[in-house]
């Protein structure tokens, strides 16, 4: 089971200068991962939790709001860790 999410130092750069409540979001996956396991959590519609594609194959998306996102990859040793989180444009629909 994966449980545990580390955070790197961009990520943490990053989460100074963001919304309050996009920080929010991101702790409380976190939260979550850490008390349920990533394959419980990803069962949360709310999250969005979706693989990518093309040149981030292998890597995963979390949605912390409309417009912005988290991306993570699962480490070798089983762990979570956080190499981005992103402003998505607005698309159309």
């Amino acid at each position: 089971m994966i449980n545990r999410v580390l955070l790197s130092k961009f990520v943490k750069k990053q989460l100074k200068k963001l919304p309050y409540h996009i920080v929010e979001n991101l702790e409380a996956w976190v939260d979550d991962v850490e008390e349920r396991g990533l394959e419980e959590v990803k069962k949360i519609p709310g999250y969005h939790d979706e693989p990518l594609h093309g040149a981030r194959r292998g890597q995963r998306s979390i949605r912390l709001s409309r417009g912005y996102r988290a991306i993570y990859f699962i480490t070798d040793d089983g762990e979570i860790e956080f190499i981005a989180v992103m402003e998505v444009s607005k698309h159309e629909y």
